[in-house]
């Protein structure tokens, strides 16, 4: 028998497409935000520029209040997904790994948001780049 990562779940192929909706849903809202914040600090980099070293600008005051907000959401996302036991690997392109069990031996299952269905796998230590097709 397998032996489970500390408090993870293991899922099927089966079970992840089950749960693809509700993960797509969350998916898509992560990178949203995420693009939305990388957005938002650019323009606080920018703000910053013109803020004095007694006095930030206030337009950078109000981007750093944003930037802040974001985060939050984007780790309230990361946090959803932890919850359902699906790991968050990129937030960028919304890639994220369903710990699962193959040959006896901990994988991931691996799905990138745009994709219709759980297809593909990787040995842990593997990553994105040792991903492989299910048979």
């Amino acid at each position: 028998m397998p032996v489970e990562p500390t408090g993870a779940t293991l899922w099927t192929v089966e079970r992840a497409n089950r749960a693809l909706p509700l993960v797509r849903r969350i998916v898509a809202d992560l990178v949203q935000c995420y693009a939305d914040w990388a957005e938002c600090v650019e323009r606080f980099e920018l703000a910053s520029t013109r803020s004095a070293a007694h006095r930030q600008d206030p337009e950078a005051e109000q981007l750093q209040r944003e930037v802040q907000r974001m985060a939050a959401e984007i780790d309230g996302f990361v946090r959803e997904l932890s919850e359902l036991g699906v790991e968050c690997k990129s937030m960028e392109t919304g890639l994220v790994d369903f710990p699962a069990e193959r040959e006896g031996r901990v994988v991931y299952l691996c799905w990138r948001h745009g994709e219709e269905r759980v297809e593909h796998w990787h040995e842990v230590e593997g990553g994105f780049a040792g991903r492989q097709a299910l048979p």
